[in-house]
C-alpha cells in the first residue's frame, strides 16, 4: 500500500468466495473514486480509479458536474514545468454538488453548488494570506492538482474553505472556466486599472483573452486587441473591443504605438517583447498572465525612458475570486463554451492545443 496526494491507492490480493467477492467488490467501488488519468509524462488519460483518504474535518467532497478544460492541464499532463507527479488526475477548474462535509465545516451544506480553482489550500497566516493573497503565500501554496488529485474524476475532496458557492445567475457550464481563466485576467485588470476610460490592449484571443476583453469592458476601458487571427475580429467586437488590429501588419502596429496604458498579454507563446513595449505609454503596464516556456527579451532603455512596467499575475486569492464571481453574474460575464463529455478528456485536450476550441471547453459528466 502506498499513499500519494491525499489518496490511498491499493492492490487487490488472492481470492474469495464469489458471493462474498462480489459483495467487497462492490463495496470497494462504493469507495473509490472513478476517474481519467495520465499514468506517466505526456501519456493519453485512461479510466482509473483510486481510494482517497478518509474526509477531513475542514474539507468537503462534492460530485463533479462540470470541468473546464484549462491548457495548464495539458502543460501538467506533459509535464512542461517538472512539477508533475503521476497517476496524474488533471481537472482545476471544477464545479459540483457537495455529498458530504468534514465535522468542522460550517460555511457550506450538502447540497450545495460549489467550485474549485487552481490554489486548493494556502499557510493562512503570513501576511499575504491574511490580506486574502493566497495566490502570493510566502509559505507558497497548494495546488489543486500538484500532488493531488483534481476534478477530472466523478468525486472530488479538498478544503472546504477555497471553495467557491456559485451565485445562481452563473450557470454551471459558463462558471466552471471562470474559477481560472476568469480570475486569471480579472486580477491584473483590478490591479493594474486605476482610473476610468483606461486604454487596455489585450493580446491573443482565446480562452483567456476573450475574458479579460469582456471584464476590461466592463470595467469602463477602451479595449484594443492585438492578434493573430484575422477571423476572430467579428467575435471580438461582439465580446466588447473597441479595436482590432493583427500583430503581423506593420503598418498598424506603427500607428497604435505608445497607445496603451495596460496590456493583458494572455498568450501562452512567446512574443516580441520589443514590439510590446512600443505599444505602451508612457507610465504603461505590460501584464504577462500566459506562461510561455522560455525567456522575453525586454530593452531597459524603453522600460527606464518611458517609466513603463512588466510585471506578472497568477490567478488571484480568495477575495478577489469571490469579487470575480459576483462581478460576472451581475455584468452577465460569461465565457464562450463548447460542451463535450469527460470521456472524451483526450479529444478535447487535442482540440484545446491545436488552438481550435472556441473558446473554452467546458467537459461534462455522464
Amino acid at each position: 500500500m502506498s499513499t500519494r496526494g491525499g489518496t490511498r491507492e491499493t492492490a487487490r490480493k488472492g481470492s474469495l468466495p464469489n458471493a462474498f467477492s462480489k459483495r467487497k467488490k462492490n463495496l470497494m467501488s462504493e469507495n473509490r473514486f472513478q476517474a481519467y488519468a495520465s499514468l506517466q509524462p505526456g501519456a493519453r488519460l485512461q479510466p482509473w480509479e483510486y481510494e482517497p483518504e478518509p474526509l477531513g474535518k475542514a474539507e468537503i467532497e462534492i460530485r463533479v458536474t462540470h470541468n473546464g478544460l484549462c491548457h495548464t492541464d495539458i502543460h501538467m499532463r506533459d509535464n512542461d514545468w517538472g512539477i508533475s507527479t503521476y497517476p496524474l488526475v488533471a481537472g482545476h477548474e471544477v464545479v459540483g454538488i457537495v455529498t458530504q462535509t468534514g465535522a468542522d465545516v460550517v460555511t457550506l451544506a450538502v447540497g450545495d453548488r460549489v467550485g474549485f480553482g487552481w490554489i486548493r489550500d494556502a499557510c493562512r497566516q503570513c501576511d499575504h494570506c491574511l490580506q486574502g493573497e493566497e495566490n502570493t503565500c510566502r509559505e507558497g501554496y497548494t495546488g489543486l492538482i500538484l500532488g493531488h488529485h483534481g476534478g477530472f474524476a466523478d468525486k472530488l475532496r479538498a478544503p472546504a474553505d477555497f471553495a467557491y458557492k456559485l451565485p445562481d445567475a452563473l450557470d454551471s457550464s459558463s462558471a466552471a472556466p471562470l474559477l481560472c481563466a476568469g480570475i486569471t485576467v480579472y486580477m491584473p485588470l483590478r490591479t493594474y486599472m486605476t482610473r476610468p476610460a483606461m486604454k487596455v490592449g489585450v493580446m491573443g484571443i482565446g480562452g483567456l483573452g476573450h475574458l479579460a476583453v469582456k471584464y476590461a469592458k466592463a470595467m469602463g476601458a477602451e479595449v484594443t486587441v492585438f492578434s493573430t487571427s484575422p477571423d476572430k475580429e467579428a467575435e471580438t467586437k461582439a465580446f466588447g473591443a473597441h479595436h482590432f488590429h493583427i500583430w503581423e501588419n506593420t503598418e498598424a502596429m506603427k500607428k497604435a504605438r505608445s497607445s496603451q496604458d495596460l496590456i493583458i498579454h494572455t498568450s501562452p507563446e512567446a512574443t516580441n517583447s520589443e514590439t510590446a513595449l512600443n505599444l505602451l505609454a508612457n507610465n504603461g503596464t505590460l501584464c504577462l498572465v500566459g506562461l510561455p516556456t522560455g525567456s522575453i527579451d525586454i530593452s531597459v532603455t524603453a522600460l527606464v525612458f518611458g517609466q513603463k512596467t512588466v510585471a506578472g499575475s497568477l490567478v488571484g486569492g480568495r477575495g478577489f475570486m469571490r469579487e470575480m464571481l459576483d462581478f460576472s453574474a451581475v455584468h452577465k460575464i460569461t465565457p464562450m463554451v463548447e460542451t463535450m463529455p469527460l470521456s472524451q478528456v483526450n479529444e478535447a485536450m487535442d482540440k484545446v492545443a491545436a488552438n481550435k476550441a472556441r473558446y473554452r471547453i467546458v467537459l461534462t459528466a455522464e
